[in-house]
């Protein structure tokens, strides 16, 4: 009789070098348990499918190491959040970057994607969380509460409520419709890493730095059990799909925990150090852990973590797997999350109509956009998971199969399975990478016609928020296409309005160009500022602005009041000319109108003298007027901040 084969509990699956550098993050996807992307020093989010060697997809665009990632639920859209507070959203199935979200002004620590609406939740280290848009590029909203960095962000399986973690040992509930904080949950007496929302009940798991797991009821906001003793600091747990109980990564071993009454079903040990994130399929649990430039991946068996160390009084229950086991019939479930029928997945180009969206995108965040990109590393792995799907079948059946255990008693095999792929060396020829697009396998599906192009908002402004906002589109029959005439009308309109506005631009500027002629500079620039026509001034300073030669003392007094109105502009090139202009006259003047007006009076009538005294004194006023207004803006974000910034440490010497 043939001795049967006894396989592992747990296993390692592979080891592989994720990046050139160190690795900063790491995510799993949640839907399969088989898509793994990394973050690096290297300012690269890398993508990886479990249990294969070779990258699937390296993106690019960020210039500082990338602290967090998260996927979202169908796997098509990745975000990284990076050291300098910058955000990046890729869509995976086009291979393009899809958004550049700017707004924190410290490392971006946590992220989330919304179950239902086109949103992700973003927390720094600069202690705010915000809610982003991501069809109209905005943060819809700010969360302020936390004093220190905020570390997890959780969406509610019903998509109304943001849980946060941070490391000032609280864990706060945020209620996204009305804005504002439900309740802090107080407690723990460490940093707090991670919370999770059960998959079904109001119920809300929070791992933390002092070794507690505390589990909270969302009804009664009171705590319900608390498990201590924890071998180390928490950094990862999940809910089993079915809610059973909760699966915790500690230090080289997984634990299995209930929380009425709180006790511990199994301790499986696995030797994956300090694992960052958990993903389970097909009763596996995949652990993935990183140190320095390597990550690693493993395998827990489900079908075989048992309860033992359970307070039921049935020897066959508590001998069955986790995973076979029924719900206690004693145990009374809390409310239940009511999740809509179906939901959303990538951002939908829409067209808005409200006042506060009709703004242009700033040439900033083109630039970012066009910078960042997705290169194909492996094209059939790329093909075997991002071709299109249809709306039953997510992933190829074969991916769906479960990984396979190696034998317990075969050294060989567990040593082949475990060892480095050195990933970052393969890399497969890809055509035309300088612009990402669909591989060929995708560029059968014709591209959607007349869709509207995207109007975002102004950066960081918020853009309001409904609560339909946070549930699925309802989709609308599509319009009829418009007649020649109906369509000729909708170009035209506002037409004739524009053609006035330009004309009399156009006259304005021919005024001041007459003038511009005699080489006259002083008069044309008087010209353009009677005309009362901000345009005109920005266009003249334009020109100006290339040539500091052509920069005098009284030109000064006479644009330093149109540069204070020019900053206050909400148009953002006014804004950038103002800049440049003030830069420029801070520069070249600045030392001299210090000095003169520093130096004693002179002995004697000096007319020239005095006329450049009475320049220096004027123009010392204006910049003491401008000066209060630099330094109210020196603390936005962006390029705009940075040069806000800049000509606030130009006028240091004001003061």
């Amino acid at each position: 009789m043939a001795t049967p084969v006894v396989t592992k509990t747990a296993w390692q699956l592979q080891e592989i070098v994720a990046h050139a550098s160190n690795v900063s993050s790491l995510v799993l996807g949640k839907a399969s348990g088989r898509l793994l992307a990394t973050g690096g020093d290297d300012c690269r989010v890398n993508l990886w499918s479990i249990n294969k060697p070779n990258c699937i997809m390296s993106l690019t665009g960020h210039t500082s190491p990338v602290e967090s990632v998260r996927l979202n639920t169908p796997e098509e859209l990745i975000v990284a959040g990076s050291q300098s507070g910058s955000i990046r959203v890729w869509d995976l199935e086009a291979a393009k970057i899809l958004r550049t979200l700017m707004g924190h002004k410290a490392n971006v620590c946590s992220l989330d994607f919304h179950p239902y609406g086109e949103f992700v939740a973003s927390g720094s280290q600069d202690t705010n969380i915000k809610l982003w848009d991501i069809r109209r590029k905005g943060c819809v909203f700010r969360y302020k509460g936390h004093s220190q960095a905020v570390r997890c962000l959780r969406f509610s399986p019903d998509g109304k409520w943001l849980a946060s973690a941070a490391d000032d040992h609280t864990v706060k509930l945020w209620d996204l419709t009305a804005g504002k904080m439900m309740y802090e949950f107080p407690g723990h007496t460490g940093p707090v890493n991670v919370v999770e929302f059960h998959p079904n009940e109001y119920l809300l798991a929070s791992g933390s730095s002092d070794r507690t797991i505390r589990f909270w009821d969302l009804e009664k906001f009171q705590v319900v059990s608390c498990i201590e003793g924890e071998p180390g600091p928490v950094r990862s747990v999940l809910f089993n799909p079915d809610g059973c109980c909760l699966y915790s990564g500690c230090q080289d071993s997984l634990r299995v925990y209930g929380w009425e009454p709180e006790r511990c079903f199994d301790v499986v040990l696995v030797n994956w150090g300090k694992v960052a994130d958990l993903a389970i399929c097909n009763d596996q649990l995949i652990g993935v852990a990183f140190s320095q430039s390597n990550v690693s991946s493993y395998v827990v068996d489900l079908t075989r973590v048992t309860r033992t160390g359970t307070v039921t009084q049935d020897p066959v229950q508590a001998s069955q797997p986790l995973t076979q086991q029924t719900p206690n019939p004693g145990v009374s479930l809390r409310r239940i999350y009511e999740r809509p029928s179906t939901t959303c997945s990538k951002p939908q180009r829409v067209k808005h109509n409200s006042e506060s969206e009709r703004r242009s995108p700033s040439s900033e965040d083109d630039r970012d956009e066009r910078e960042s990109r997705a290169e194909i590393q492996n094209a059939e792995d790329y093909n075997e998971i991002f071709q299109p799907k249809n709306s039953i079948s997510r992933t190829p059946p074969r991916r769906s199969e479960p990984f396979p255990a190696p034998p317990e008693d075969d050294a060989a095999t567990v040593k082949e399975t475990s060892k480095p792929s050195p990933a970052m060396d393969v890399q497969l020829p890809v055509p035309n990478l300088e612009v990402p697009a669909r591989p060929s396998v995708m560029t059968s599906t014709p591209a959607p016609k007349g869709e509207p192009a995207i109007i975002p908002a102004t950066r960081n402004e918020p853009i309001g928020l409904k609560a339909s906002d946070f549930l699925p589109a309802v989709k609308v029959p599509q319009q009829a296409e418009l007649v020649d005439e109906d369509a000729m009308s909708q170009i035209r309109k506002g037409h004739d309005t524009m053609f006035v506005v330009l004309t009399s631009r156009h006259k304005n500027l021919d005024t001041v160009r007459a003038v511009w002629t005699t080489g006259d500079i002083k008069t044309s620039v008087d010209s353009a500022v009677a005309i009362n026509d901000l345009s005109v001034v920005v266009d003249l300073l334009n020109i100006v602005n290339q040539k500091a030669s052509l920069w005098k003392l009284d030109l000064c007094t006479t644009v330093l009041p149109q540069i204070e109105k020019l900053l206050q502009s909400k148009y953002e090139s006014y804004v950038q000319t103002g800049c440049t202009s003030l830069k420029l006259i801070l520069q070249r003047f600045l030392p001299l109108i210090t000095d003169i007006l520093a130096a004693p009076p002179s002995v004697g009538v000096d007319i020239s003298r005095e006329e450049r005294l009475h320049k220096c004194r004027l123009c010392f006023k204006q910049l003491k007027s401008i000066s209060g207004l630099v330094k109210s803006k020196s603390g936005l974000s962006g390029r705009h901040g940075s040069a806000f910034r800049e000509l606030h440490l130009l006028m240091a010497s004001l003061d």
